[in-house]
């Protein structure tokens, strides 16, 4: 029956819902499956991001975010953009290839202006070679434009669900957290050029398996290049917070986390999908895990150390107190005994992305030449 489903041409709701419930003999096929369909299109080579947290002021009041706007028992912090280019430049020297830059999500000129003024620093100190990811949430159409031509190459917007009546449950009912408003933003991103990315949170209340199949629905359909999911884990200063009892055992949180995965990977095999920090913080080896059966990226905190415990979106965030050097290093071992290495200076692109690039050019190639 697996075996079967996992060959089909096209997995409709129905199959993807059987194979996310499936335990034993037969997660291991699917992971199996998912490890092999992997090997194929992107290999063994493991990409990082240089992750920054730039801010954890925000606009917003998600009801499932730590670093919601009502939460007054958070630091607020921003970084100087002498902070983060320091960050920056030892992504660039140590071979990193690319940097994520996130943040708490604010639309003022002031802070649209300073990400502006760092991403063209970024590319003058770094010759260009830098790739850049961002990830500061919805912004006007001209902002994202603006950030594209100053050298952000990829954006990650996470839905976090894409039922829209499972989104409204988990954030305020106003016009700054509107639906519609966030796709519409996807969609923005994607007509500039961005690499575009999206994600969600599986495991959270109200959720079915159902809606988790339906997301990498959504993904597939909306044709994304990178991925970025993982475990819902809660936050006790959040309004989500009450529902707790409600919530699935961390444990089957992290296994149905490692399904999305090895099922996205199957759906989409050439795109980027990060292995989260939020699988690490359940189980010590968890990102290793989702490496082995689909993910393809690494996302390691190059934040400033004083900052890293004030960026707390959910509880028991693992932040490591080695340095920079010390994690890059711990990384190359545990890639290594997995089989896996990193890819050093490299951006390492989404190849969906890249064979789209080259889909579209030679449609338009060919459009000038019936036009000639």
């Amino acid at each position: 029956m697996i075996p079967t489903l996992l060959h089909k041409q096209k997995l409709l709701q129905e199959d993807l819902v059987r194979l996310l419930c499936t335990e034993g003999e037969e997660k291991q096929l699917l992971f199996d499956y998912a490890a092999k369909i992997k090997q194929e299109n992107v290999g063994n080579t493991v990409y990082l991001r240089g992750l920054i947290e730039f801010s954890n002021i925000c606009e917003k009041n998600c009801y499932y975010c730590g670093i919601r706007r009502d939460n007054t028992h958070t630091h607020r912090y921003c970084l100087s953009c002498d902070e983060a280019l320091e960050a920056i430049r030892f992504a660039y020297e140590n071979g990193l290839g690319s940097v994520a830059i996130q943040s708490g999500e604010l639309t003022s000129d002031t802070f649209t202006r300073k990400i502006d003024s760092l991403l063209k620093e970024a590319m003058r100190i770094t010759n260009r070679e830098i790739g850049i990811t961002l990830s500061c949430g919805e912004q006007p159409e001209e902002v994202y434009r603006r950030w594209f031509e100053s050298g952000a190459s990829r954006y990650l917007l996470r839905i976090e669900s894409s039922s829209g009546e499972l989104y409204r449950k988990i954030h305020p009912d106003d016009d700054t957290h509107r639906f519609d408003k966030r796709l519409n933003a996807l969609e923005s991103l994607k007509k500039i050029g961005y690499q575009t990315g999206t994600g969600v949170m599986i495991g959270l209340p109200f959720q079915t398996v159902e809606d988790l199949a339906n997301d990498l629905l959504f993904m597939k359909q909306f044709d994304i290049d990178m991925c970025g999911m993982g475990p819902y884990i809660e936050h006790a200063q959040t309004p989500l917070y009450k529902n707790k009892s409600e919530l699935l055992s961390l444990r089957e949180r992290f296994n149905l986390s490692l399904k999305m995965i090895a099922l996205l990977r199957i759906l989409m095999p050439d795109i980027n999908i990060a292995a989260t920090t939020a699988l690490q913080s359940i189980e010590k080896e968890g990102r290793e895990k989702a490496i082995l059966i689909g993910a393809n990226v690494l996302m390691p905190n190059i934040t400033p150390k004083q900052y890293r415990d004030d960026y707390s979106l959910y509880q028991n965030k693992p932040v490591s107190q080695q340095s920079n050097e010390e994690n890059l290093l711990f990384l190359e071992q545990q890639l290594k005994s997995i089989g896996h290495e990193i890819g050093y200076f490299r951006q390492g692109n989404s190849k969906h992305y890249k064979t789209h690039q080259i889909s579209s050019n030679r449609a338009v190639k060919n459009l000038n030449c019936l036009g000639s």
